[in-house]
């Protein structure tokens, strides 16, 4: 949704109730910080992935050391795993969405390719279901539906976040679209460099477009169970990726050179589609 920062985050936090901004906040360095290991500088693959073994460890710390103050790693990891122990102790937070969001974020670093719709699948499910379900804790309604609404959001809006940066991901040697697919529309790796906009690939783009809607269409109840603002804060995420989606479809699939993104009229438009629903 925003190229700028961790995409699968609430993306109207200022709705988020003054309780859990902080909690959020905490969440977010967590993850925005380990993502930025995994994605930005010019550091090897070795020293990116010992990185992250740092945060293995600090989180470990947040388990293992008192709820006053987790054991210190280094200073300026001290900014990011004290905060975030705290956080942990405070709404009794599972440490297992920590660690998938740690594995999907190594597996960028080793991993270029997918085969298919379920092995990318499966990355989403530790990349993206992860923020949906602390989220879902830190409001505390967890369910079999609402975790169920809650993945299917989340991996439509990472899934939404590949079909935009399709160039982005290929100046990284990254594709984020099943092979399998590419090969049944006959979408070959040079029409991605060469951002060929033939009928294969405006095919397979729409397939793509039309699962995320339906993913998004389906978790829709959850932002009617959840009340009050946060409820209001879920619509708005979900009618930002379906807009987000209409705006592929209207750029005719050239995400190449024209990456949609949300401007003020469009967050008019989907506050008003969010009070509607």
């Amino acid at each position: 949704m925003s190229a700028n920062h961790y995409e699968n985050f609430p993306v109207a936090s200022f709705l988020l109730p003054r309780r859990l901004r902080q909690a959020v906040l905490n969440i977010y360095r967590f993850a925005r910080s380990a993502d930025d290991i995994a994605d930005e500088g010019d550091a090897s693959n070795a020293e990116r992935l010992q990185a992250l073994q740092t945060y293995r460890d600090g989180l470990n710390a947040c388990a293992t050391t008192s709820a006053e103050r987790p054991a210190a790693l280094h200073p300026a990891l001290d900014a990011i795993f004290i905060p975030l122990g705290q956080t942990i102790v405070d709404h009794q937070l599972p440490l297992q969405p920590f660690e998938d969001l740690l594995s999907a974020f190594e597996q960028d670093i080793v991993q270029k390719r997918y085969v298919d719709q379920a092995a990318l699948d499966h990355y989403c499910t530790r990349s993206a279901n992860p923020v949906g379900r602390l989220m879902l804790h830190l409001y505390g309604s967890i369910a079999q539906d609402t975790l169920a609404w809650s993945d299917a959001i989340c991996t439509a809006l990472q899934r939404l976040n590949f079909l935009q940066d399709v160039a982005i991901d290929w100046q990284k040697d990254r594709i984020y679209l099943p092979q399998q697919a590419l090969e049944r529309f006959g979408v070959t790796e040079q029409t991605i460099a060469n951002a060929e906009l033939n009928v294969a690939w405006k095919a397979l783009m729409q397939e793509q477009v039309t699962a995320c809607r339906a993913l998004l269409h389906f978790g829709q109840p959850l932002g009617r169970r959840l009340p009050g603002r946060i409820g209001l804060e879920l619509r708005l995420i979900v009618q930002g990726g379906l807009r987000i989606l209409e705006k592929i479809e209207h750029v005719d699939f050239d995400v190449f050179h024209r990456r949609p993104t949300l401007g003020a009229l469009d967050w008019a438009l989907m506050l008003a589609r969010a009070l509607r629903t």
